[in-house]
């Protein structure tokens, strides 16, 4: 009986400060996206928010828990627009990432992912948006960490992304597939479906183009996009489209989607609709780059990494235009299998394409915190926002390579979730 109170005792010891302890991070700099850096920055966190951002010694509240991460540069948490959490490969002999797919049952998939879930937070990714899983796994992992069974960033998930016909029905087998939709009609129901599971976004596959294919034929027309549109909005939901190609994703702009994927080669008269209508534009430059680097994993010969080295730079040529545009811009690193950790990379893309590290940086904070309707919760360091920091090595805004290849400390909801300063 002792031994149990005493057991009580020594854990009310850590859950208290946890609660209700006031605690005080100070970093060398901190960039809060709300104004100039500060430099000898104190942010106070009470709870799972941001309580108070202040300079130096003054500010450290009285009986504050002081976790001092000086010479760190600190951040707002970042936000990854586009990823696919539950494509896991377990690196089994003989196999390639993409010839797993689907072959895991979905409870050992959603306890497998958890790595994909691990790497991401060690990148600092403490938000993403998931636009397509295998088997509503999405809404499992978002689930299970929204009531902390789960460590892992705040996840907003699609369920089943919609798309057409492409494979035909076989006599005497049953192949539900909650994705499927032809017509209006059939897009109308799929979209429905998804929201009914727990959905809260739609994805919508406009084109093709995925993995080595990166043709981005028009797969829906405007008026099954449109169809789309109407039932996520109605439902209070938003909806990302797919599209490769051009004609996919001019049609997406006009069917009022909130945001377009990829998007490769559009024309002025898209790019222009796009900037006036508020669409944003997830170009998820690097993710070839990703296949490139890993071919051998997926077993790519010489020609398919020259044709995805290709496309990249039309991927590129077009984000140019974006830019240059004023086009809403977010970071998505459609992050897949291996490539979990590796998501902020896409920053690098962006300074390639023209952008000053601060723009870069917009798009994974304040831009991606808008394009989730969170512009008031996350995406910044003020007061009232969730305490979602983490803390890199350098500063980002002299080599944007400190945010993404060398972050070092994750806080999300205001616990230490990663914490590698030892390991530097």
């Amino acid at each position: 009986m002792l031994r149990s109170l005493v057991m009580i005792l020594f854990w009310l010891s850590w859950a208290i400060p946890l609660y209700a302890q006031v605690t005080a991070i100070r970093f060398s700099r901190l960039i809060s996206m709300r104004g100039a850096p500060l430099v000898d920055a104190v942010v106070v966190v009470e709870g799972t928010r941001i309580k108070a951002v202040g300079q130096g010694d003054a500010t450290v509240p009285t009986g504050a828990r002081v976790l001092d991460l000086r010479p760190l540069v600190g951040l707002p948490g970042l936000v990854d627009v586009h990823t696919h959490m539950s494509f896991y490969w377990d690196r089994a002999p003989g196999t390639t990432p993409w010839s797993r797919l689907g072959t895991f049952a979905t409870p050992v998939l959603v306890f497998l992912a958890q790595e994909n879930v691990r790497r991401t937070l060690e990148a600092g990714i403490t938000t993403v948006r998931d636009l397509g899983s295998v088997d509503y796994a999405d809404i499992a992992l978002r689930d299970l960490i929204n009531r902390g069974a789960m460590i892992g960033p705040r996840m907003f998930v699609a369920g089943a992304g919609l798309h057409i016909s492409s494979y035909p029905i076989r006599p005497g087998y049953s192949e539900p597939d909650p994705g499927r939709a032809d017509g209006a009609a059939g897009v109308l129901y799929a979209a429905r479906q998804q929201i009914a599971a727990g959905a809260d976004w739609i994805k919508m596959y406009g084109s093709t183009g995925s993995d080595q294919d990166i043709t981005g034929f028009q797969t829906f027309t405007l008026d099954e996009m449109r169809a789309a549109v109407a039932v996520a909005h109605q439902a209070g939901k938003r909806i990302a489209i797919h599209s490769y190609g051009p004609d996919g994703a001019r049609d997406a702009v006009a069917a009022g989607a909130n945001s377009v994927e990829h998007a490769t080669d559009m024309d002025d008269a898209t790019i222009t609709a796009m900037s006036q209508a508020g669409v944003f534009y997830v170009p998820t430059v690097n993710h070839n780059l990703y296949y490139v680097e890993h071919r051998n994993e997926y077993g790519y010969d010489d020609a398919v990494v020259k044709r995805l080295s290709e496309y990249r730079q039309r991927n590129l040529a077009t984000l140019r235009k974006a830019i240059q545009a004023r086009v809403q811009i977010a970071m998505g690193s459609d992050a897949v299998f291996t490539g979990f950790g590796e998501n902020a990379r896409e920053l690098e893309a962006f300074i390639e394409a023209g952008m000053t590290p601060e723009a870069a940086l917009r798009t994974a904070t304040v831009n991606g915190a808008t394009l989730l309707g969170l512009a008031n919760e996350i995406g910044a360091v003020a007061p009232g926002f969730y305490a979602d920091l983490i803390a890199v090595d350098g500063n980002p805004l002299d080599d944007i390579r400190a945010v993404s290849r060398r972050t070092l400390w994750v806080m999300k909801d205001g616990a230490v979730v990663v914490d590698r300063r030892k390991m530097k």
